[in-house]
């Protein structure tokens, strides 16, 4: 499916489901690797996953496109367009948009969180382990106050 293509779905989906126009630009951002779409508060267009049509259907992708739709339209009008509002929820709900896109495979990581840095604690021998390394001087064991050692 195009950008064109696209755009012609929601500007459709948006006058069934809403009533009222989709007036600015709907594109396709292979960048996003977490998220179904995004709405851009600033000039007012959205980016689409193109993953969430590869992988899973049709239906998915309107789904993922109402709740764009949803922020957009909320947005324009002055109403509460945040995931945790009233009025987000209930137009969700009405319109039939998922609440959450589904997981892609750039999302998922095989095998779960993958531990890099381990550490042991010099007083104690608590050990742990972070996907990220920490200053050594600056954090001290949370059991006994003695300080960390990388292992």
């Amino acid at each position: 499916m195009t950008n064109q293509e696209l755009q012609n779905l929601v500007e459709r989906w948006s006058q069934e489901s809403f009533g009222r126009p989709f007036l600015h630009q709907a594109v396709f951002n292979r960048r996003l690797k977490t998220t179904g779409g995004r709405y851009h508060l600033g000039d007012h267009h959205i980016d689409i996953n193109p993953l969430m049509l590869e992988e899973y259907d049709l239906a998915t992708l309107k789904q993922v496109v109402l709740h764009e739709l949803c922020h957009y339209h909320l947005h324009l009008t002055g109403r509460g367009f945040g995931h945790r509002d009233r009025d987000f929820k209930a137009l969700l709900m009405q319109v039939g948009g998922s609440r959450y896109a589904p997981p892609t495979s750039k999302a998922r990581r095989p095998g779960g969180v993958v531990v890099r840095y381990r550490y042991r604690c010099t007083g104690c021998g608590l050990i742990i382990g972070r996907n990220r390394r920490f200053n050594l001087a600056c954090f001290v064991c949370r059991r006994c106050g003695h300080r960390f050692e990388e292992i």
